[in-house]
């Protein structure tokens, strides 16, 4: 069936077998992740690296300050 839907609108078999679980589960038929909570998780991965990345920038930035204050305070 998918696959005489699919020659009539001009697209592969697979690619509307996949379109129909997706729309599966974003109904809440299907097993598995919906679009948005797939969509959420990127995001929530996405701000995950940045806020990394900015503890790391915050992390050497530490180190450099301290380092400079203990090299001031051994200087006559």
């Amino acid at each position: 069936m998918i696959s005489s839907i699919a020659a009539t609108i001009g697209c592969k078999a697979e690619t509307l077998r996949l379109w129909v679980q997706r729309a599966e589960r974003d109904a809440g038929l299907g097993p598995g992740r919906t679009s948005e909570e797939l969509s959420r998780i990127k995001e929530l991965e996405r701000e995950n690296r940045e806020l990394r990345q900015a503890n790391e920038i915050l992390r050497k930035a530490s180190a450099f300050f301290a380092q400079a204050e203990l090299d001031r305070r051994f200087k006559p």
